[in-house]
């Protein structure tokens, strides 16, 4: 495809509208969205769009977004949280969110925090943890857990009395099963809405 600034234009309206709504607009949708007159206009965008592999037909002649299509930039040079850097940055690779946090799909699943132990691990409340399902976890990882017959959210640590749950919060105490401690997972990402 060759990358007009309208495609990518025409690409990001079609990000929108698919985050909105979760589908693709109709030919006459897309017609008003794009400020075409023609379905054949619309039909050459979209072809275009398939040859960059950011769409594909389904086998009932839709249209459907690929993996690519929810690609996002990732910029070049990280962002400072003390000194500034220099903003010569043109952009970098592109990468999904999916692909970053995400090794074994079939694992996984987010896990919606309540509750403000681990506020000083960076870990608030609303957040979404993503847990890799694992039986087994190394002392120091943080774990969801079930401990008495709840799920909780803490790191895992070991002494001479076995195994227990830290929080990160000096006004939670270290939790020390009286009964079985199962772990159900292991932290392997965060997500963090701010809006």
């Amino acid at each position: 495809m060759k990358k007009t600034i309208n495609d990518l234009e025409h690409l990001a309206t079609l990000q929108d509208y698919y985050a909105q709504y979760r589908v693709l607009p109709s030919y006459t949708r897309l017609m008003s969205l794009l400020g075409f007159a023609s379905k054949s206009g619309i039909k050459k965008v979209l072809e275009r769009l398939e040859a960059a592999g950011m769409l594909e037909r389904t086998s009932d002649g839709d249209w459907s977004p690929t993996d690519r299509f929810f690609d996002r930039s990732i910029a070049n040079l990280p962002v400072a949280a003390g000194m500034p850097l220099p903003t010569a940055d043109e952009g970098g690779e592109q990468m999904t969110l999916d692909r970053f946090l995400i090794a074994r799909p079939a694992n996984t699943v987010l896990v919606r925090v309540k509750g403000d132990s681990m506020i000083n691990a960076g870990i608030h409340s609303g957040d979404l943890a993503v847990v890799e399902r694992r039986s087994q976890a190394n002392p120091g990882e943080v774990v969801v857990a079930v401990v008495d017959d709840e799920f909780t959210l803490k790191t895992l640590g070991r002494d001479k009395d076995g195994y227990h749950l830290l929080p990160a919060n000096p006004d939670f105490p270290t939790i020390r099963p009286s009964g079985k401690l199962e772990i159900f997972g292991v932290l392997v990402g965060l997500v963090r809405k701010y809006t």
